[in-house]
């Protein structure tokens, strides 16, 4: 048994197509499903750095297409759906990772600064679904949305990202009720902290311990921690679950972004 202690050969068969699985959390979750023989589609701006994690995955033994292009396109995202479906066959699972973060304060965004994060994160992960339906309803499969900890809580200068983040929750559960009599599953993964992403890395700018203070597990999740949980959403193991947003925060649900809020709204030290 492996040290993820779920079957290795959980997703044998199975095709899984991953926004923005180029790097971060979601090339942690892509680990994970190939080591559980899941074959992935890789979807990303950047065509180096999916070709780098692809032929790190071909390593854990999946085959591998990657797709460079823009989830804001929705003609982008349906011809990669087709370029998956022609090298792997039909998807089984989709995984809307793609998102884009900065922070600043509500009253210095612009709207293009504004928009674009919602266009990344809200309508990405609708042009995503939506491209996805058709094989979607011949596998019977599943549609697993990244969110994170501002669609829970409001966390100070992140006003853009907690806007975009609820509305890809609210768009899940809509989802799933739509989409279930075809037999397809919606269910949103949020995490909370990730150590060595580009999203912590901006929002921890001044220093890790005002989250990790806020995390009752005192602690980052690894990426791969977050891809076991998604591994198990996109398996037979949640058969009959849709409809959910699972936290894997280490508790920071709990207890909230207070300390987080406390160290960015604090005021400047007087002279």
């Amino acid at each position: 048994m492996p040290a993820h202690q779920l079957p290795d050969d959980l997703l044998d068969g199975r095709v899984v197509f991953l926004s923005g699985g180029g790097s971060g959390v979601n090339l942690g979750i892509a680990r994970v499903l190939a080591d559980l023989g899941a074959d992935l589609s890789l979807y990303g701006r950047t065509a180096s750095r999916l070709d780098e994690a692809a032929e790190e995955l071909r390593g854990r033994g999946a085959r591998v297409v990657t797709t460079a292009g823009d989830v804001r396109s929705a003609e982008q995202v349906a011809h990669a759906f087709e370029r998956t479906e022609a090298g792997l066959g039909p998807v089984d699972g989709v995984v809307c990772g793609a998102a884009g973060n900065f922070v600043a304060p509500a009253e210095s965004i612009s709207s293009n600064g504004f928009r674009a994060v919602v266009d990344i994160d809200l309508l990405g992960s609708f042009h995503c679904a939506h491209a996805a339906f058709g094989q979607l309803t011949r596998t019977r499969g599943s549609v697993l949305f990244v969110t994170g900890a501002q669609s829970a809580g409001a966390f100070a200068h992140q006003s853009h990202v907690g806007a975009a983040k609820a509305g890809v929750d609210q768009l899940m559960r809509t989802l799933a009720v739509e989409w279930g009599p075809h037999g397809i599953r919606s269910n949103s993964l949020l995490p909370g902290p990730v150590h060595d992403t580009e999203g912590m890395r901006r929002l921890a700018e001044g220093g890790s311990a005002p989250w990790t203070d806020s995390v009752p597990l005192g602690r980052f999740a690894d990426a791969e921690e977050v891809g076991r949980m998604a591994a198990v959403l996109l398996s037979p193991l949640a058969a009959y679950v849709t409809g959910t947003v699972v936290h894997i925060d280490g508790g920071l649900a709990l207890s909230g972004p207070a300390l987080v809020n406390r160290t960015v709204l604090a005021p400047a030290p007087r002279v």
